[in-house]
This record gives C-alpha cells, sequence and structure tokens, in this order.
C-alpha cells in the first residue's frame, strides 16, 4: 500500500463557470467566485474533478513537472482539453529547523488562458493497492481505503486560502467544511519513465486501478484578464514520531486574452 499526499504531497484546485444561482456569495472578490462544492461544473462533481486532478499530476514525468519546481513555471503540461485547468500542491519538501516537520513550500509564476477554469486542492490523500513489483499489490478493500484517506485528512489544520487577498471562508474545520470532498474509484496511468512513483522509490508504471482520494477542494471562476494571486495553506499534524507536513503553496498567475491572427 502507498499513501500518496505526505509522500508525494498535495494535489488540485479548479475554477468553474456555471450559471446563476450556483455561487456561494461572499467568498471572494467580485468576478472571482467560489462555486458550491455540491454543484457539477462542466459535467462533473468536486469528487470527480479530484480524480481528475490525480490522474493529471501522475501522468506528468518528473523532469518537467511543474510541481516539483519553484519560480517560473509551465503550467500548460498534460492539462486536459476543454475549459478546466489543474494547478496543485509541491512533491518537495524540506526540514523545518529545530523540529521533525517538514514544510512544502513553493511560489510558482505562470500564464494561463483567459476562460480557462482552475481546480486545486488545498490538502488531499490518495491511497491504493499498488506495489513496486516483486511485491504483490496489497488487498485492502475499497471502504478500507477510503478509511485510511478520511482518518489523514479529520486531522487536517491550519487550512485556509486567499484568491486575491480575499479568505475562502468554511475551511477551517476538516469534518464539517463543505468543501471535503470524496472522488469515486478511479485509474490513473504512471509513465514509463521518471514518474512521480519512481522519484519516491516506488518502481510503478502503467494503469494502477482501484484508487480512492479525499482532499479539501475549491473551485473558482474564471479569474479576469491580468494579474492575479491564489495563496493556500494546510497542515497535517504528525504521529507516530514522525513530524507534521505543512504546505504553503503561492500562484503569482498571468490570465493571458485570447490571441487574435
Amino acid at each position: 500500500m502507498k499513501q500518496t499526499n505526505i509522500i508525494r504531497i498535495q494535489r488540485g484546485t479548479t475554477i468553474a463557470l456555471l450559471t446563476a444561482g450556483v455561487f456561494l456569495s461572499g467568498l471572494v472578490a467580485p468576478g472571482q467566485v467560489v462555486l458550491r462544492p455540491n454543484s457539477t461544473p462542466y459535467g462533473k462533481s468536486y469528487g470527480e474533478w479530484l480524480a481528475a486532478h490525480w490522474q493529471w499530476l501522475l501522468s506528468i514525468q518528473v523532469s518537467q513537472h511543474p510541481l516539483f519546481q519553484d519560480g517560473n513555471v509551465d503550467l500548460t503540461l498534460n492539462q486536459p482539453p476543454g475549459p478546466v485547468w489543474f494547478l496543485g500542491g509541491t512533491f518537495t519538501v524540506t526540514p523545518v529547523p529545530g523540529s521533525s516537520d517538514v514544510i512544502g513550500k513553493a511560489n510558482r509564476t505562470g500564464t494561463i488562458p483567459a476562460g480557462k477554469a482552475l481546480f486545486f486542492p488545498i490538502l488531499d490523500t490518495e491511497w491504493d493497492n499498488a506495489q513496486p513489483p516483486p511485491n504483490p499489490p496489497t488487498t485492502f478493500t475499497t471502504d478500507q481505503l477510503r478509511q485510511f484517506a478520511a482518518a489523514q485528512m479529520n486531522s487536517a489544520i491550519n487550512l485556509a486560502c486567499e484568491i486575491d487577498g480575499v479568505s475562502v471562508q468554511n475551511l477551517s474545520n476538516p469534518t464539517t467544511s463543505p468543501y471535503r470532498v470524496t472522488t469515486p474509484v478511479f485509474n490513473y496511468w504512471l509513465p514509463a519513465t521518471d514518474n512521480v512513483d519512481q522519484f519516491f522509490g516506488l518502481d510503478i508504471t502503467g494503469v494502477v486501478s482501484g484508487a480512492v482520494a479525499d482532499g479539501i477542494c475549491i473551485m473558482l471562476a474564471p479569474l479576469p484578464v491580468g494579474q492575479h494571486r491564489i495563496h493556500f495553506t494546510g497542515t497535517i499534524p504528525g504521529s507516530g514520531g514522525a513530524g507534521a507536513f505543512i504546505l504553503d503553496i503561492t500562484y503569482n498567475l498571468t490570465v493571458a486574452p485570447h490571441r487574435t491572427d
């Protein structure tokens, strides 16, 4: 069994546009509205978008993966066709001096086209039964995998997100937050070389089936053309002698206008 949000670190956020009546008012600045977690923007639930986010996240080779980078990054890699793009956390951590905690921190700058929705989790975790050969897969049931993921997410603290300096509300308690979602069972694909699992010492490639994920996620309507800042944080406290995992991610985005010939 492998557990992948604290080992592989965090995945996902979505920005999406729906018709009037599905927005939660007063959460972010005008024109940057958070969509209801129980809505189905662009034909998918929040949980289905989280599954799609993991599929995107794990399909990119490490050498070009934006979640292994800081500073200027290419946000176009493997983004799905259609109106929704993904952002994410980080796969790299550094020790916190004087403690056993680790922090995953990134300050990224990138460009996205106008009209693209963005989806990202603040904190999330993915569980499945895959094991590197010659080890056989573990045999946990889907319910057991969901329980492992839920137990970890239930402990999350310091959850916060700001869009252009305006805080999203109702994030702090993971057991009651409306932004807490679970995925349906999903499959994902890992490249034959230089994949995320291999980076963490798990020589697994190809299709992995039977995965589930649990997390706190946000969807926003597409941002207006111009400069924007997304900042999100969260912590999984330490347990069993291990230190806490602290996440602190900033995106400085340029939303570029549509090009005309």
